[in-house]
């Protein structure tokens, strides 16, 4: 969600603020702000409501403001109004001190009241200003900003992602994290901290991750990093190994096209190191056999579109694994009191790895005794580094807020996940064992095939754009991918959409189908098409207008009873939803693009989601 970047260099800071929060647009907000310190006109903070444009706009593009020390922020609204006054930097009584936050401030009510009866006035309705109020009061009992800074630390609950600048400071500027990422960054003309490494790529690909409970002091020639204790410690530098261009558009209109385009290499990455010989290998998991035998119990938590991986996974781990596997929304695990005990794997699976509903579900499940197993794409994320065990994706950077290419890639990895254990187990038949893994080499071939057919889905697009509600159904497989599919569809075009498993239609859903309304009815699941042909009919009888996914090998008998239909090619029934997915993400953007809507950064939404 929110965005941070900071510089301190011999350099103007301004541009480099700028460019920073531009690349982490796609994150989500709704304000954006920047605070520079200079020699002749000490610290100055401007800050707009709106798209970041306003606020380069405001600074003439970063000519109106030099320095060479800074902090920026994109801001997405918790508490407060998106408005300039609530946007960040947030900046103490005096002046002196500004600062920049994401995360939540838990009590900060307490800590507001307990300033104001000090005689603070307060000008936001956030809970980040009393962080600079906060500092400003210990500053002044102290004498030194990092002192100020660990005393703060102290008293606030709560996550956040701290950039903090002092006037009296000229040359440094101050970090501190706890469960929301901060990175520092590296390089001759200046050292960096960022919340999203996409801020900071232009400009240097040595990074460090700043661990829970870290402070670090920024300054043109280096960087001192210390622990809760305030003892110095030495970080692990990392280099950046993706292409700049990775994260730009590269002529394409929007990166939501581009990154749907790109899943057939995301997934190549993701399948080739892992497949040697006809058998799955995963070099970069050691799982104890013995363990993995003694396991009674899988939990996959996740959130969104991970969560819908998981449902498809659901599937497809109790027919390989042949072990009880639920799914939980992680912002529901860590309080339904779950039962977890050693036998239990919990399976946590975040594109960014830095969810923190993911995070705080992933430590509980640990707490009560499981191993957890991270399916992350970020290397160096706060959930690889504290899970038991991790595994990535390696989908590259993905920009547009929809997830595309990591939805995809997570679901892969999941299958071969599967297939690994099952195999270690012993609850795979070979013939099948072999079929899949020989399907799954021919997955990203398959979807270029499906790629093909964009003009198809783009004329269903401008045909079906204008209806106000939309209705998913599907069986088994089919259900788990129609909620990704609604979701996609909800997301990005503001069409209300819907899923729902085509059994239970008649149990009370069916009562919302009148003449006109759309149903989009997946077919791929060739174990079940009959009855999902059964359901179709159901909801045609009543009026609907039926937009069917089916496979080439049905398609001769959905077309008898759907009003238009969309094919993809036959592969193993646990690996169709990595195919079926490709036409409702296209036709979800199609949709959003007739309806005009803002498709890499919808309304209200963020790409990584930091706060409960």
């Amino acid at each position: 969600m929110c965005g941070i970047i900071g510089f301190a260099g011999n350099v103007p800071a301004t541009p480099i603020l700028l460019d920073g929060l531009e690349r982490m647009e796609y994150r989500g907000y709704d304000s954006a702000g920047i605070a520079v310190r200079s020699e002749h006109a000490g610290l100055q903070v401007k800050k707009s409501k709106g798209r970041l444009q306003m606020l380069a706009d405001l600074v003439d593009g970063g000519k109106a403001l030099d320095g060479t020390l800074g902090i920026g922020h994109t801001r997405w609204a918790t508490h407060g109004e998106p408005n300039d006054v609530n946007a960040h930097p947030h900046v103490s009584s005096s002046g002196n001190i500004a600062v920049v936050h994401n995360g939540i401030i838990e009590n900060y009510l307490d800590i507001k009241e307990s300033l104001e009866q000090k005689g603070v006035h307060f000008s936001s309705e956030t809970d980040s200003e009393v962080v600079a109020h906060l500092l400003e009061f210990y500053y002044k009992e102290h004498g030194n900003m990092l002192e100020a800074v660990s005393h703060v630390l102290g008293r606030i609950e709560g996550s956040y992602a701290f950039g903090i600048i002092c006037s009296d400071y000229p040359d440094a500027l101050i970090a501190a994290r706890k469960d929301s990422p901060l990175l520092l960054g590296y390089s001759e003309q200046g050292n960096y901290i960022a919340s999203d490494v996409t801020a900071i790529i232009k400009h240097t690909r040595q990074v460090a991750y700043m661990d829970d409970g870290e402070v670090a002091v920024i300054t043109p020639t280096g960087i001192d990093v210390y622990n809760s204790e305030m003892v110095a410690v030495e970080k692990t530098v990392r280099t950046v190994d993706w292409d700049v261009s990775a994260a730009e558009k590269g002529g394409h209109p929007h990166f939501m096209f581009k990154e749907i385009l790109e899943q057939p290499e995301a997934l190549h990455k993701t399948i080739s190191p892992r497949i040697r010989d006809g058998r799955v290998v995963m070099d970069d998991l050691q799982l104890d056999p013995d363990y993995v035998k003694n396991i009674s119990r899988i939990f996959i938590i996740a959130c969104g579109s991970s969560y819908h991986v998981g449902m498809v996974a659901k599937y497809t781990f109790e027919r390989l694994l042949r072990r009880p596997t639920e799914v939980v929304l992680a912002s529901e695990f860590r309080y339904s009191d779950p039962l977890v005990d050693e036998t239990t794997l919990a399976i946590v699976i975040s594109q960014s790895g830095e969810t923190l509903d993911t995070m705080a579900a992933m430590r509980e499940a640990q707490r009560r005794g499981a191993k957890a197993l991270a399916v992350v794409n970020v290397i160096g994320s706060s959930i690889a580094r504290d899970a038991d065990h991790v595994i990535y994706t390696w989908a590259g950077p993905e920009i547009a807020v929809a997830t595309t290419k990591a939805y995809s890639t997570q679901l892969m990895l999941m299958n071969l996940l599967g297939l690994y254990m099952g195999d270690m187990l012993g609850t795979i038949d070979p013939q099948e064992y072999t079929d899949i893994v020989a399907a799954v080499e021919k997955i990203p071939a398959q979807m270029e095939s499906c790629l093909a057919d964009k003009a198809e889905i783009q004329y269903y697009a401008s045909r079906y754009f204008n209806h106000n509600s939309i209705f998913f159904i599907g069986r088994n497989l089919d259900y788990a991918l129609g909620m990704e599919g609604s979701l996609k569809l909800k997301e990005i075009s503001y069409i209300h959409s819907e899923a729902y498993a085509s059994g239970e239609l008649k149990h009370g859903t069916i009562s919302l189908i009148e003449p006109g309304t759309l149903v989009v009815a997946l077919g791929t699941y060739e174990p079940l098409f009959d009855k999902a042909m059964s359901n179709m009919v159901e909801v045609k009888s009543r009026g609907a207008e039926v937009l069917a996914l089916t496979t080439e090998l049905c398609r001769d008998k959905m077309e008898k009873n759907a009003d238009a239909t969309i094919c993809i090619p036959v592969t193993h029934p646990v690996l169709q939803p990595s195919l079926g997915i490709i036409p409702l993400q296209l036709f979800s953007y199609y949709v959003a693009l007739q309806r005009g809507c803002d498709i890499d950064k919808p309304r209200n939404l963020a790409k990584s989601v930091t706060v409960e």
